[in-house]
């Protein structure tokens, strides 16, 4: 489907003919931003792996917005393939895009493969985002200036990246596993920055806090427990939405790339989330785990 033009029907125009695409969009956080980008007049593409659930929610974004262009792709983060379609999918439907939001999250309490047999944490955090990025980053360069925001989260302060067994075989736990993506997020936020290929094009990366949403409810006993502490102390999905909003809409932040927000204001990230080495290290590595090409990467 091509996207119409939209506009009027009291829909604010900051965002009018810009094109957002936001992964993980179904519920919570990404939910909340397709919802805030939607206000703002932009046509939104939401993610979801559920057919009827993200044809509920498109419906709902805009009955509450009044704003018609709303979409929605599938795609299971876990299948390498199917972000390659789904990348294909969105560059046959829509002829530009200006805000990538890579928001889907998951934390697994028990090791779990994905179908592309990499640790799910791993791939679902950060790979196929990684992949997803590197596949639709020509659109984004010739829509510039344009955004791509990476959701983080404070625990990668904790990750650790065992280069020798980045997919956990040998020791494996549900904390360690969703740090170490986060961590992994960071470094390719930072690295993204850095290699500036396309001048206009920014990727800074947000955190959203302590956030009541679905993340953690089938991830074992401890983080059930840490989940469960957070529905009682977290902020509302729209409340730590906020900065990951901010950052792909805000005029103040035109040309700002490489940076690390929470609560919308600067923030230094982790010691370790500046290493350019373990960056680069990570970037081959992750080329080659998707079997990207020079080009595509």
């Amino acid at each position: 489907m091509r996207p119409r033009q939209n506009g009027g029907g009291g829909i604010a125009s900051t965002m009018f003919g810009k094109v957002a695409l936001v992964t993980g969009a179904t519920s919570g956080m990404g939910q909340a931003t397709a919802t805030a980008l939607s206000t703002l007049g932009a046509t939104v593409v939401i993610h979801g792996r559920d057919a009827k659930l993200a044809e509920e929610v498109v419906a709902s974004i805009k009955e509450e917005t009044r704003n018609p262009a709303v979409y929605y792709l599938l795609a299971d983060l876990g299948n390498l393939q199917e972000i390659r379609s789904m990348a294909g999918a969105f560059r046959r439907d829509f002829h530009r895009l200006d805000v990538l939001v890579n928001n889907a999250g998951a934390v697994f309490g028990k090791r779990q493969e994905s179908s592309d047999g990499l640790e799910m944490t791993f791939q679902v955090n950060y790979l196929s985002h990684f992949l997803l990025t590197n596949l639709l980053l020509d659109m984004l360069c010739e829509c510039a200036p344009s955004r791509i925001v990476n959701v983080s989260a404070t625990q990668h302060e904790r990750g650790r990246l065992d280069f020798e067994d980045l997919q956990m075989t040998k020791k494996y736990s549900a904390q360690k596993a969703y740090a170490s993506s986060k961590l992994a997020t960071m470094l390719f936020t930072y690295e993204l920055a850095r290699r500036n290929e396309c001048k206009g094009v920014t990727c800074n990366a947000s955190n959203p806090g302590l956030a009541k949403t679905h993340l953690g409810y089938n991830a074992g006993l401890l983080t059930s427990l840490s989940k469960r502490m957070t529905d009682l102390l977290g902020k509302s999905a729209e409340k730590a939405a906020e900065t990951t909003i901010y950052l792909a809409t805000s005029p103040e932040l035109d040309g700002v790339s490489g940076k690390y927000f929470e609560d919308k204001e600067e923030q230094e990230s982790s010691e370790m989330s500046y290493s350019a080495d373990m960056a680069r290290r990570l970037w081959k590595v992750s080329l080659e785990l998707c079997g990207l090409t020079k080009k595509e990467g």
